[in-house]
């Protein structure tokens, strides 16, 4: 039985979950997620926990935060004012602004407070910082 390596197709189901046992994502009840092995697709860790699976093979991995989205940065939370975001957007705390960069570049933003002065945006991803948990299972290698 071939084992998953690098260059290959696959079709993975996973259910993540944190480190109190809320799920986060989970392919389970639709499609499995399909990707290119060594295609930077997914997460570092998810991909490495793949690599060497067989199909039909299960397991569980915990991927440390340096695996998955990397350390929160504060440095990416910034407080602006209001009139920095166009008054027609109503505003709602953890709702996901867009903004482009200089290089042209969406970058996102999460909304984590206001008032009628100032925005405070944070633009780490919402899982930087933390241990993942995936359960894994192979469906298929192509």
């Amino acid at each position: 039985m071939a084992n998953a390596k690098h260059g290959d197709r696959v079709r993975v189901h996973y259910t993540g979950t944190l480190d109190d046992g809320t799920e986060f994502d989970s392919s389970r009840g639709g499609e499995p997620l399909e990707l290119a092995l060594g295609g930077g697709q997914v997460i570092p860790g998810f991909e490495q926990a793949v690599l060497g699976m067989a199909a039909g093979e299960a397991k569980t991995v915990t991927l440390r935060a340096d695996q998955a989205y990397g350390p929160r940065h504060e440095q990416l939370t910034q407080m602006l004012p209001r009139q920095a975001i166009p008054s027609e957007i109503d505003l709602v705390a953890g709702m996901v602004l867009h903004a482009q960069g200089p290089d042209g570049q969406t970058l996102s933003f999460i909304l984590v407070g206001f008032d009628d002065e100032q925005v405070l945006i944070d633009g780490n991803h919402p899982l930087a910082g933390q241990d993942l948990t995936f359960a894994l299972e192979l469906v298929e290698i192509a």
